[in-house]
């Protein structure tokens, strides 16, 4: 593993993103803050401690009247690798931007669930109006030199608002989730604007090759721009801007140090013995209707109507994290997954203990990391997804090279991990056959498989991530991640899937 080295000057990180590492809370007995968990955190975080510099994104409060930036403290507080800016937004801005465009919207557009996307001009004022405080405030922190990374489909429209404003700045950008063709693509009335804010940075990159070329084929057919298929760039006005592809990677070494604590290992260990069955199937998801719960479910239903021998020997651990809910899909959704819960626990209890166990709430990354190494079978089968770090996590977690991870085939993260046992989350038939296999996996099976899984994950982690995207700069952000790295360079243009040449040859 490497990580890039620090340019030894003034110049710093600015890390742009709609939320960020820490959540802000007004309590009766004052402000509350707490670390964040989520994949976003886990992968950015590392870089930019690394780095150094700033962290600007929402920390989850509203704002009171017209003031737009709050509290800003040192993390860690008494000798600060970095620092969080929380930005405030008011509760039309909430409304408008955040529950509306952004989650109605571009989500749902992006998923290709176009009967799900809500199509407002209102909501569309609100997204650019926010997108406009965020460059404010960029501007405001920047200095000559400096690099402005934003993240995500929240903020496309920041990277032409600062480069109208800062002609030289540094800008890159990663768009996190899917990217879709430009005949889905193309029914949002703002297409040409999201793509035109997108090409305001100088590099922008994917989790994936299928989602960089949507997104090139949507800047021919929709600008009418010329695009170098085979440099993956586009030109623009008087500049030539890079577009690749790089899955995000974890921070491998934090989450194999924490499979090996005592204290974590005691909580797996307690978690096993309170779950009482001989196969430990876990889910853990934000409640989305992407993330594909229900039909995990349905699936699950299904093994124990299909494989009766199993019945009182496995269980299901569901972690349903709650997420957007002031969107009426989203509740009506929390309310379909616990009736399928409630039905399968009232079909198939023994001895008046339900196969499903389920939780709605987060987890610690303790917690997280015990469950992982609780659970012999992780299923993480999305109807779609950008890429899904929680299938890495687990990965990262099984240190003794035993467990299997089902995964759909159509989360980004396929493309890398195909050891795993590759699903079809629409066909619960076939998911059924999948977790017996699973379940009767042998022992020399999982751990051949876990072995090249592992090694994966190990070698493409978020420091190389990084670098995959900051060597397109053109500037000394760019140099800097093209020469670091012990010459472990990775040709973007190569597929990396475990145990391939590319992989080999390239890191």
């Amino acid at each position: 593993m490497f990580k890039l080295a620090p340019l030894g000057n003034n110049n710093k990180v600015i890390l742009v993103s709609n939320r960020g590492s820490y959540i802000f809370r007004e309590e009766n007995s004052g402000r509350k803050r707490e670390k964040a968990v989520s994949g976003l955190v886990s992968a950015l975080e590392p870089v930019v401690q690394n780095f150094g510099g700033t962290w600007l994104a929402w920390g989850g409060r509203v704002a009171e009247g017209s003031k737009v930036k709050g509290e800003m403290i040192g993390v860690p507080a008494n000798e600060p690798l970095y620092w969080f800016q929380e930005i405030l937004l008011t509760e039309k801005e909430i409304e408008k931007y955040y529950l509306g465009f952004s989650n109605s919207c571009l989500w749902p557009l992006c998923h290709c669930f176009l009967e799900k996307v809500v199509v407002r001009k209102d909501y569309w004022d609100s997204y650019r109006n926010v997108n406009q405080k965020y460059a404010q405030v960029i501007g405001g922190f920047m200095r000559s030199g400096d690099l402005i990374w934003v993240h995500d489909f929240h903020l496309a429209l920041v990277p032409e608002m600062v480069r109208r404003a800062h002609g030289k700045a540094n800008i890159a950008f990663f768009w996190h989730v899917p990217f879709p063709p430009p005949e889905i693509f193309s029914t949002l009335p703002w297409a040409a604007d999201i793509l035109r804010g997108l090409l305001g940075a100088d590099c922008i990159a994917f989790h994936s090759a299928d989602y960089r070329n949507n997104f090139l084929r949507c800047v021919e057919k929709i600008l009418h721009l010329p695009v170098n298929w085979e440099l993956g760039m586009v030109k623009g006005d008087n500049r030539n801007i890079t577009v690749s592809f790089a899955p995000i990677g974890i921070d491998w070494n934090k989450f194999r140090e924490m499979a090996s604590r005592a204290e974590i290992l005691a909580q797996a260990s307690e978690i096993r013995g309170r779950v009482e069955a001989d196969f430990i199937f876990l889910g853990v998801d934000r409640l989305d209707y992407t993330k594909g719960i229900l039909e995990r479910l349905l699936a699950f239903e299904t093994f124990l109507e299909k494989f009766p021998q199993y019945r009182g020997r496995v269980a299901l651990l569901q972690v349903a994290v709650p997420s957007r809910s002031g969107v009426k899909a989203y509740e009506n959704l929390k309310h379909r997954v616990e009736e399928a819960v409630g039905r399968i626990n009232g079909r198939y209890s023994i001895n008046w203990r339900g196969p499903v166990l389920y939780r709605y709430g987060a987890l610690s990354s303790s917690e997280l990391v015990a469950h992982y190494l609780a659970a012999d079978i992780a299923l993480v089968t999305p109807l779609r997804d950008g890429l899904n770090l929680v299938a890495k996590e687990f990965i990262a977690a099984k240190t003794d090279r035993r467990g299997v991870l089902v995964l759909s085939a159509y989360a980004g993260a396929a493309q890398q991990l195909r050891e795993a046992l590759l699903v079809n989350p629409y066909y619960p038939e076939e998911m059924a056959d999948v977790f017996r296999q699973a379940v009767e996996m042998p022992v020399s099976e999982q751990v051949y498989r876990m072995e090249l899984l592992r090694k994966v994950v190990q070698q493409q982690d978020v420091y190389w991530w990084s670098h995959q995207v900051l060597k397109t700069l053109p500037s000394k952000w760019g140099k800097l991640a093209a020469t670091s790295g012990l010459g472990r360079a990775v040709n973007m243009g190569k597929a990396v899937t475990a145990g391939s040449s590319s992989l080999e040859d390239g890191v």
